[in-house]
Parts: C-alpha cells; structure tokens; sequence
C-alpha cells in the first residue's frame, strides 16, 4: 500500500495539481485499496481536522501576519539602512549587507519565503544597479533567506515541536548557533565571490550616520530581542510570542513609523491570510497521509531498514542527512516533514538521538533543500523577483550550498552546537 500511496502522491503532483490536495486524494485512493480492513470515508475530514488542530499551530499565521506588517510597515526598508551603514565599506558590500538583514528578519517571521521576498524585493534591484549580476543577486537573497527558519522563532520548528511533543522554546534556541554559523558562512562566500569579480563597496559611513541608521532601525531591532526574550525568559509561551510580535508590528507601523496604511494593513492581513491557509491546508492533508503511513507501519521498515546499515549514532545521523537533503531536492519542507516525521522520530528514539537535535538537523536539511532543484521553493521565489533562469541561477547557488553543507556537517558531528542553548532552559 506505501508504494501505491507513493506512486500516487507522485502522479498527482506531476500533473499539477497542489500538494496538499495530491496528499489528500492519494489518501483517499489509498483507504479505498486498504486490503486489511475497510475504513469509514468520513475517517479523512476527521484526521484533517486532527492535523491542523493544535493551539501551538496559532503562531504560524501569527508569524507570517507579523512579517508581513514589518515589511509593509517600513521596518525592513530601515533594516536594510542599518546594515549599510555598518557593513557598507566591505568588498561586495551590497550582499553582505543581504546577509545581515536577513539574519536580522529572521528573529521576527520564522519564513524563509516571506524573507526573501522581503529584502528581495528591495535588495535585488538595488544590486543589479550598482554592477552585481541578476543571477548572483538573487542567489545571495535566496542563500540568506533559509536563515530565516534557523534562528527563532521559526515556522518549521513549531511544526515539529507539535508532532515530537517537544518544547518549542528550546527548539528555537537549538537554531541560534547553527544560525549565526550560516550567516557568517555567507558572508565568507560573498566576501569571496566579491574579491574575485571586483563587486563594488560603499564609502566608509561616519559614526554619526551609523547612530542615525541604528535610531532609525531602533524599534525593527528590538522586535527579535522582545520576541526571543520574551520565550527564553519564561514572559510568553511561543504562541503568545508571536501575538506579541503582531500587536507590536501593528504598533510601530501604525503609530511610531507612519508608514503603514489602513488599506495596506488589511493588504497584509489578506496575505497572511492565503500564506497561512497554504500551511494548514498541507498541516491538514498531511494528516490523514501520516495515518496512512503508520497504519502500514513505514516507521518500523525505515528503523528496520536504517539499522540493517549501522547502529552507531553519528553515522545514523549522517545517513539520515543523505535521506533528508534527497527528500528536501524533491518536496516542500513542511510535507517533508510531516510525511517522514514518524520514522525518523522512531529511528531516533531507538539510537538515542536527542529530539532537539534531531529536530535541528531536520529544519536544516529541508531549508538546503529549499535551495536546490527541482523544488527548491526558494530559487522560484527569487528567479521572478530577480527576472533570471533557473539555470543560471542554481550555479550561482551552488558556493552557499557547499557553506550550509558545511554548518550541516559541523552541527551533525558536533551536537552541542544545537543543544547547549536549549540546556540551559530549565
């Protein structure tokens, strides 16, 4: 029955029809070929429903509504000035600076799409104009934005937390090293990249134009401390963090910057509003998917299969990141995640994996994957915003793959990386 649910999950998607509902009529034709035992139809609207109905689930809109009323509000446009004033002297100075804004935009939306649309949307054109090529340009925004999922708070983790019953607050401090580790990655490569092709800098900025930059960036700066203190600290829990990151995006957009409009406001909202419902539709289908996954035990053929090859820890971890960045070339992080949650999370008990590692080294692999074809989301994003070919534009990728490779490799074999934070939690 798994192959059959496969081939047709598959078959569906290659004729166009979206994901979720692939999953959801894959299920559907599974539970008719279900040889064991016949099953009641209205099984399927019940699991959905079980998928999405989760009171942690509530951040997610909640992220993604808080980025998009950061964006239109003005306070990416002033995140984008702060870094220039502090990074604008360096070689190639434009991409470094797509490294920092992103890392910055990270600690507020937890999506790596609504990131690179963001600074993408600002940054690319202002990079072509000043000599960078189309192509590299999109590939730096696109490189920096799967930062976003890493350092908290980010949607992907609180998908896991959900279905690992995990705490999602020390998932979210598992990202913030490996995070930073990307980003200084990056900037090395553009730094690199910006040597070798002679890419422009900025004069040097005064210290009074950088403390101008920084007042201006004051207010988007304190989001992420507010939002990832406020977890750490114990003030709000992640959902209640993410209610406090809307009301305070609404805030400065509306009354302290002035640049957010009644009618862009409910543009945001509307945004939001389809971007979510992307995600829970997939949180839903996936659902009944993952029943139908469990109901023929794919979990213990995985572990049975995985522990056939090696019962060491460290090269079951490597193993599971070759499993994870194939299956991150071929489908969308938070289906990925769900459809092969249950045997990953088995194997993982069975070898004495921590959960928050696991879980880091997950978000990690599917947000490289993010970068890669056929499905790498993120290289789709780019490519219309940037107006360049798809070919073009995976060579350029391909430097940053190999850093985020690297931090992979590194947080693998070295857990501390994303477990000591989280440790300190009490």
């Amino acid at each position: 029955m798994v192959a059959f649910l496969f081939i047709s999950f598959v078959l569906l998607m290659l004729i166009g029809l979206d994901v979720g509902f692939s999953m959801v009529f894959a299920s559907f034709m599974g539970i008719i070929g279900k040889a064991t035992r016949p099953v009641d139809m209205t099984l399927i609207p019940l699991m959905m429903v079980s998928g999405a109905d989760s009171f942690q689930l509530v951040a997610i809109p909640l992220f993604i509504l808080a980025g998009e009323l950061m964006n239109r509000g003005g306070m990416t446009k002033r995140l984008v000035e702060f870094a220039l004033a502090f990074m604008g002297h360096l070689k190639g100075s434009l991409s470094q600076v797509t490294v920092v804004t992103n890392m910055i935009m990270a600690g507020v939306s937890g999506s790596g799409i609504a990131d690179a649309a963001a600074t993408g949307a600002i940054l690319i054109p202002v990079m072509k104009k000043d000599g960078y090529s189309a192509e590299y340009s999109s590939a730096v925004v696109a490189a920096a934005a799967t930062i976003g999922p890493i350092i908290p708070p980010s949607i992907p983790m609180v998908v896991y937390g959900v279905l690992a019953n995990v705490s999602v607050a020390k998932l979210f401090l598992s990202g913030m090293i490996p995070g930073i580790l990307l980003g200084v990655g990056f900037m090395i490569v553009c730094s690199i990249v910006a040597k070798r092709r002679n890419y422009p800098s900025k004069p040097r900025s005064t210290w009074r134009e950088r403390v101008r930059a920084t007042a201006r960036a004051g207010w988007a700066l304190m989001m992420p401390l507010i939002i990832i203190g406020g977890i750490v600290f114990g003030v709000v829990t992640c959902t209640e963090s993410a209610t406090v990151a809307v009301v305070y995006a609404l805030f400065i957009g509306l009354f302290v910057h002035r640049d957010l409009t009644f009618k862009e406001m409910i543009e945001a909202i509307y945004e939001a509003g389809i971007t979510s419902g992307i995600v829970m539709i997939l949180l839903a289908a996936a659902g009944v998917f993952s029943w139908l996954l469990a109901e023929a035990k794919i979990d213990a053929v995985v572990v049975e299969f995985m522990l056939g090859i090696t019962k060491d820890p460290t090269a079951m971890l490597l193993l599971i990141n070759i499993l994870l960045l194939i299956i991150g070339c071929l489908m969308e992080p938070l289906p990925a995640m769900i459809i092969f949650f249950p045997a990953l999370a088995a194997l993982g008990h069975q070898i004495g994996i921590d959960p928050v590692h696991l879980g880091l080294i997950m978000v990690l692999n599917l947000m490289i994957g993010m970068l890669t074809p056929p499905v790498g989301f993120l290289l789709f994003v780019v490519s219309a915003i940037g107006d360049v070919r798809m070919g073009p534009l995976v060579r350029e990728v391909f430097p940053f793959l190999i850093m985020a490779l690297v931090v992979l490799l590194a947080v693998t074999f070295y857990p501390p990386l994303a477990t000591w934070l989280p440790s300190l939690m009490p």
